[in-house]
C-alpha cells in the first residue's frame, strides 16, 4: 500500500490508531513478550512457545504479541500482561516453566504476584505496587525508551498509531529545511557518540557546505565492550532511528542516507532493514514522498568487527568499501565525507531524538537535562550490580544516585571497589567520587568521562592492573595502525604493563607510562589513539598504591602470575 498524499497518511494514522485502540480496550487478555539479543539468550523464545500452545488450548480471547526490549534486562524474560478488569502488568523473569502458570492466572482473572515487577500505570493491585515506585523506574525520563516493550519493533503500523512518522510528514509539508535545523539548535542536542558536538551546528554547516550530492550517515557501530544502547535503541524502535534519518536528509538537503550498524548486531540489522523496507511499501521512503516532491532513500552498511570504524571518517572509508582508517582534519565531513562530498554524521541516540523534537518542539526538549547539557541520556551499566540494563535519565543525574539507586548497589556479598567511564575512554572513578552529575562536563576534572554512556561497575575482588591491561590491550589490538604514535605507543604501554603484572616491574614504570602516554596521546591522529592511554592512567591514579605493590612482586587479590610465586608474601599483605 503506497501512499501517495498527506491525506492518504493521515487516513492511515486514523486506521491504525484504531486497531490499536481495539486491541487495548480491555475486551480481550493482550500478552507482550520482550524478544531482543539479550532476552532470547536468556530463554525469551521458549517463554513465547510455551506461552502460545498454553494460551491455543485456554479458551480465553487473547492476542498474542512480540514486542522490543524494554531496557528491564535484569527481569528477562518479561511478559506485559493486560486484560479484563486488569491492568498491564510486567512479570519477570519468566521463564518457561513458569508460562503455564501465568496462562493458569489469566483464567482465574487474577495477578500471579510472585512473579509480578509492578503494574504499569499508577494503580496497585493488592501487593502489586506500580512500577513508578520502583527504584528503577521511578527515576527515568523515558523519552526515547517510552515505547520499548510497548510496540513490536517489525511493525510499522505500531509505531505509526504511537505517533510516528507524524514528524516526516509535518516537516515535509509544514516546514522548510531552515526552520528544522532551527529546532535542533534550539532543543541543542549534543553528541551521544561520545564527542558531545551540538547536532543542530552540525546540520547547518552541513547544509551551507558547497558540493553536491550530500549525505547523511548514523554511526551505529557501538564497538566498545561495555556499551549497548544503540543496538537496543534500533532493536526495540528502528522506525524512531529511521524516521530521524529522513528528516535530516530533507534538512541538509540530501537524498541518501546511511545506517552503518556493527556486524555483531545480528537482530538491530535485520530490524533496520524491515523497517526501510515497510517505509518503501508504505511511500515513506523513496521518490515523492507522499506527493511532497522529495525524494530519498536509506541504505544499511554492515561493520566488520572493528573498534576503528566508530571513528568518523574511518566509518566513511568502510561505506564506502574501503579499509577503514581514520583521516587527518580538515576536512571535515560537513565538508567532505562519503564519496569526497558533503556528510552529516550523527550518533544513533543523537539521531533518534530528531523525531521527538520536532513534534514536541525544540523548547522542550531544552527545558530537559542542564544547562550545557540538554535532555536525555541513555545509559549502560556493567558488573555485580542488583539490576542491569539501559535506563534512561535527564542529563546531570547524580553518579552515586545513577548506581545505588536506579542500579539497586552491588549485589549481595560484593563490595564497591571503582566504577571504569567513558567505555575504554576514560579513567576510573572511586566512591569518594561519586557524587558528581553525569553530563558532558562534570566527569573531566576528575578524571572521568561521559563517553556513550556505558560504565563498568567492579568490586573488591578486581586487581586493577589486571583490569588496565584488559583495557589497554583493548586499545592496542583495535588500532589501525596507520599513524606511529598508537602504532607503537600502545602496544609498548602493553608491554610495559605486562612487566608489572608479571611481577617484573621496576619502580621507574610508572614514569615510563606516563611519558609513553604522553605521546600517544598529543601525537596519534584520532580519537582513538587520542583516548587510548587514558584508562591505564586513570586507574593508576585511583589506586597507584596497589602498582607500586606490584612493582615489589605481590597482587594483593592473586589474580596475577606474579601469585604462584609469592603465596606468603600475598598473605601477609593481603
Amino acid at each position: 500500500m503506497k501512499l501517495t498524499s498527506r491525506a492518504d497518511f493521515d487516513t492511515l494514522v486514523r486506521n491504525v490508531t484504531a486497531a490499536w485502540d481495539e486491541m487495548n480496550d480491555g475486551s480481550r487478555w493482550v500478552i507482550s513478550v520482550g524478544i531482543s539479543e539479550c532476552s532470547i539468550a536468556k530463554g525469551a523464545t521458549d517463554t513465547f512457545e510455551h506461552l502460545r500452545l498454553k494460551l491455543e488450548d485456554s479458551g480465553l480471547r487473547y492476542v498474542l504479541r512480540r514486542v522490543g526490549c524494554g531496557g528491564w534486562c535484569w527481569a528477562e524474560p518479561f511478559v506485559v500482561v493486560s486484560g479484563p478488569n486488569h491492568p498491564p502488568i510486567l512479570y519477570g523473569p519468566v521463564d518457561a516453566e513458569r508460562a503455564p502458570d501465568l496462562v493458569a492466572a489469566m483464567q482465574r482473572g487474577l495477578p500471579l504476584a510472585d512473579l509480578a515487577v509492578g503494574t504499569v500505570g499508577d494503580e496497585a493491585i493488592g501487593p502489586i505496587r506500580p512500577l513508578l515506585e520502583h527504584p528503577f523506574f521511578s527515576r527515568q525520563k523515558r523519552v526515547l525508551t517510552e515505547d520499548w516493550g510497548v510496540i513490536d519493533p517489525t511493525s510499522i503500523d505500531d509505531y505509526i498509531a504511537r505517533g510516528g512518522y507524524s514528524s516526516w510528514a509535518k516537516v515535509l509539508f509544514d516546514m522548510s529545511p531552515d526552520e528544522v535545523i532551527e529546532e535542533m539548535k534550539t532543543a541543542n542536542i549534543r553528541g551521544r557518540g561520545g564527542a558531545g558536538f551540538p547536532a543542530g551546528i552540525k546540520w547547518e554547516r552541513a547544509r551551507k557546505s558547497r558540493g553536491a550530492p550530500k549525505y547523511v550517515a548514523v554511526n551505529s557501530h557501538e564497538g566498545e565492550p561495555n556499551v549497548y544502547k544503540d543496538r537496543r535503541l534500533i532493536e526495540s524502535n528502528p522506525h524512531l532511528v529511521l524516521e530521524g534519518i529522513l528528516i535530516a536528509c530533507y534538512a541538509v538537503g540530501a537524498n541518501r542516507g546511511y545506517n552503518y550498524v556493527g556486524g555483531e548486531h545480528v537482530m538491530a540489522l535485520d530490524r533496520f532493514k524491515q523497517a526501510v523496507e515497510q517505509a518503501i511499501e508504505y511511500g515513506l521512503v523513496g521518490e515523492n514522498i507522499l506527493g511532497s516532491g522529495f525524494d530519498v532513500e536509506v541504505r544499511v552498511r554492515a561493520g566488520g568487527g572493528a573498534y576503528i570504524c566508530g571513528e568518523g571518517s574511518a566509518l566513511m572509508y568502510s561505506v564506502m568499501g574501503e579499509r577503514g582508517q581514520p583521516r587527518t582534519k580538515p576536512p571535515r565531513s560537513v565538508d567532505e565525507g562519503l564519496w569526497r562530498r558533503p556528510t552529516m554524521l550523527n550518533n544513533t541516540e543523537s539521531i533518534a531524538n530528531t523525531a521527538l523534537v520536532i513534534r514536541n518542539g525544540g523548547e522542550w526538549y531544552a527545558n530537559l537535562g542542564t544547562e550545557k547539557s540538554k535532555g536525555t541520556k541513555l545509559f549502560t551499566m556493567q558488573g555485580p550490580l542488583k539490576r542491569l540494563g539501559v535506563v534512561e535519565m535527564e542529563m546531570g543525574v547524580n553518579l552515586k544516585d545513577l548506581i545505588f539507586d536506579v542500579y539497586g548497589g552491588m549485589k549481595d556479598g560484593y563490595r564497591f571497589k571503582g566504577v571504569q567511564t567513558g567505555g575504554v575512554s576514560a579513567g576510573a572513578l572511586v566512591e569518594a567520587q561519586l557524587d558528581v552529575p553525569v553530563d558532558f562536563d562534570s566527569l573531566t576534572p576528575l578524571g572521568g568521562m561521559l563517553g556513550s554512556g556505558g560504565f563498568v561497575i567492579f568490586d573488591q575482588s578486581v586487581c586493577p592492573v589486571d583490569f588496565a591491561r584488559y583495557l589497554q590491550e583493548f586499545n592496542r589490538y583495535e588500532s589501525c595502525s596507520k599513524c606511529t604514535p598508537c602504532r607503537l605507543g600502545n602496544p609498548a604501554l602493553v608491554e610495559i604493563i605486562n612487566r608489572i603484572r608479571n611481577g617484573n616491574g621496576r619502580p621507574e614504570d610508572l614514569d615510563l607510562i606516563d611519558r609513553t602516554s604522553k605521546h600517544v596521546i598529543e601525537l596519534s591522529l584520532c580519537g582513538l589513539g587520542q583516548v587510548a592511554p587514558m584508562p591505564l592512567l586513570g586507574m593508576i591514579k585511583a589506586f597507584r598504591e596497589e602498582f607500586v605493590e606490584h612493582i615489589n612482586g605481590v597482587c594483593r587479590h592473586g589474580t596475577c602470575p606474579m601469585t604462584a610465586r609469592q603465596p606468603m608474601a600475598i598473605a601477609a599483605d593481603g
